[in-house]
């Protein structure tokens, strides 16, 4: 795999019940999972957020403990997850899964010391700064936002005769106005109409591919959010099942089937999400660990995709692909 580096641009159910907090004295540290997502599709990001651990020294089971809370894509039951992590006297919180799960943590807790991946922590009131964070929050600062007009940008590169396209946001994601904005702004300069549809349960995805068949969406842009990587082999299924070419922001929604993927990589967002993570139960705090900024993004092209699409790849995006699955 070829990655390129960038200037910098600028996600319920308990895997445990609840215990009393006095009664929760354990001999090692206990590291709070607080996800939007759910256990399953976040395997692999789990086990990279582990690795992350292990390079300060901590290996889960051994000489610390997660608790891990997921709400499964309903965000509404974040807040209690949090507030009974808080309860719990855990040494730290790793908010995942984008802005819910991190503002939960933030509304339970000014001192526990938390660890999130979000775009725009400053935005969202997370930290004062992204190299002096100032408060008890830290973490990895995404470019999802910014990169959605590149990614509408590859998509027309992809499917050139398609003037309206569809884009699926999550409604509960604090940041899908600024990313309709940002995509409104991008389709403006490529002359292209957007049909902006909300989907925030699983239930509504047939219903929003309906609609934009009838709106006569001739591509699709699946905009980053927490809740659409947790269901990804559904929107990716449903996107075959109406032949819509479509683009989305991780790798895994490629290697699951879908067109085409670009931006950051996950993965290495968990990681290095576990390194901090370690850094702070070593004794460092949280104000002074600068929000880290990836510099690799990645375009991850499904071949085998766009043939049954009736697709040719450009040559251009072809050779600037970081990883064509076949």
């Amino acid at each position: 795999m070829r990655r390129r580096e960038f200037i910098k641009l600028l996600g319920g159910t308990a895997t445990a019940w609840p215990l009393p907090a006095r009664a929760e004295q354990s001999a090692v540290p206990v590291i709070g999972f607080l996800s939007s997502a759910s256990p399953q599709p976040f395997e692999n990001y789990v086990a990279r957020f582990r690795a992350g651990l292990k390079e300060t020294g901590y290996v889960d089971s051994q000489n610390v403990a997660i608790a891990f809370r997921w709400a499964e894509g309903h965000y509404d039951r974040l807040p209690a997850l949090a507030a009974e992590l808080v309860h719990r006297n855990v040494a730290v919180i790793f908010a995942s899964g984008g802005p819910p799960s991190a503002l939960a943590a933030k509304a339970a807790t000014v001192t526990t010391p938390t660890v999130f991946i979000v775009a725009d922590p400053i935005k969202l009131g997370l930290v004062a700064s992204l190299n002096h964070p100032g408060g008890n929050a830290t973490g990895v600062g995404l470019f999802n936002v910014a990169v959605e007009a590149k990614k509408l940008e590859i998509l027309h590169e992809l499917a050139p005769n398609a003037t309206k396209i569809g884009v699926l946001v999550n409604p509960r994601n604090p940041n899908t106005q600024t990313i309709a904005t940002e995509l409104q702004s991008a389709a403006g300069a490529l002359v292209l109409q957007l049909h902006i549809v909300n989907v925030a349960t699983e239930g509504e995805f047939s219903e929003a591919f309906t609609t934009l068949v009838k709106q006569q969406a001739g591509a699709l842009l699946v905009a980053a959010d927490p809740f659409f990587n947790d269901r990804r082999e559904a929107l990716v299924a449903l996107a075959a099942q109406h032949a819509l070419p479509a683009i989305y922001e991780w790798r895994e929604f490629a290697a699951a089937g879908g067109l085409v993927s670009y931006g950051t990589i996950i993965s290495d967002a968990y990681r290095q999400a576990g390194v901090y993570t370690g850094r702070i139960l070593k004794g460092e705090k949280p104000a002074n660990l600068p929000v880290v900024q990836p510099t690799k993004f990645e375009l991850v092209i499904n071949i085998k995709t766009a043939k049954a699409l009736g697709i040719t790849v450009p040559q251009t995006l072809a050779v600037a692909a970081d990883e064509v699955i076949e």
